[in-house]
């Protein structure tokens, strides 16, 4: 998701958001252990996503 998108979201759309990426994040995780995954790409742009929106709620305080 683009920066842009996120900042136009509110705080709350982004604590659901953010709720919904770590779950997934943690999944992502466990599939990389078990040796399931096949696209490790995607838990680095899960990581990167919550680091954008809890930047983004930080500026909105």
């Amino acid at each position: 998701m683009k920066i842009i998108e996120l900042k136009e979201k509110t705080e709350k759309e982004l604590k659901e958001m953010m709720g919904v990426l770590r779950e997934k994040g943690r999944d992502l995780r466990f599939q990389l252990a078990a040796g399931k995954i096949k696209n490790t790409r995607e838990i680095r742009s899960t990581r990167k996503t919550i680091a954008q929106i809890q930047t983004i709620m930080q500026e909105k305080k």
